[in-house]
């Protein structure tokens, strides 16, 4: 009889160490979910932040001037047609939403930059480098006079063609 009281004994106190034990991990447990499962949206937001403040650049646009450019060109004995079909890259709507309400300025300013090319600079890959930066320049310029930044990233020619 004593032997099965002293069985008894030591089967409640494993119990009741056992239980002692789980109690600080279940607690452990249920608060590190409660403040990492927390609001969704708020981790939405959080991440976005922390986008921004990373500097993620927002979504580039393409704005497709509705006309191409066509224009003569001085050579050395004869005048040159130049035909150059040309789209805006710009970045964020806003900028998108400038491009698109500023083309008859973007238009005028590119056809003025193009006016002064000459052949020579024409028929090489680097002196056509050249010009798109030059327009880039100019575009950006006119831009910034009228809406206070320079909208346009790049000036990218999608086709060109000299006879």
């Amino acid at each position: 009889m004593a032997e099965e009281a002293t069985t008894t004994t030591n089967s409640k106190k494993r119990l009741i160490l056992l239980l002692l034990a789980l109690i600080p991990v279940l607690l452990g447990g249920g608060a590190a979910w409660y403040f990492l499962s927390g609001d969704s949206s708020s981790a939405d937001t959080a991440s976005a932040d922390i986008a921004k403040a990373a500097g993620k650049p927002e979504p580039a646009y393409y704005v497709i001037l509705p006309h191409p450019f066509i224009f003569n060109v001085m050579g050395d004995t004869q005048q040159r047609l130049v035909q150059v079909k040309v789209q805006l890259m710009v970045r964020g709507d806003d900028n998108d939403t400038l491009a698109r309400q500023h083309i008859p300025l973007v238009e005028s300013t590119l056809l003025q930059s193009f006016g002064a090319a000459s052949v020579e600079q024409l028929r090489s890959p680097s002196g056509r480098l050249e010009l798109r930066q030059q327009a880039l320049q100019s575009v950006q310029s006119a831009l910034v006079k009228v809406s206070g930044n320079p909208v346009v990233e790049q000036v990218l020619f999608t086709g060109f063609v000299m006879q």
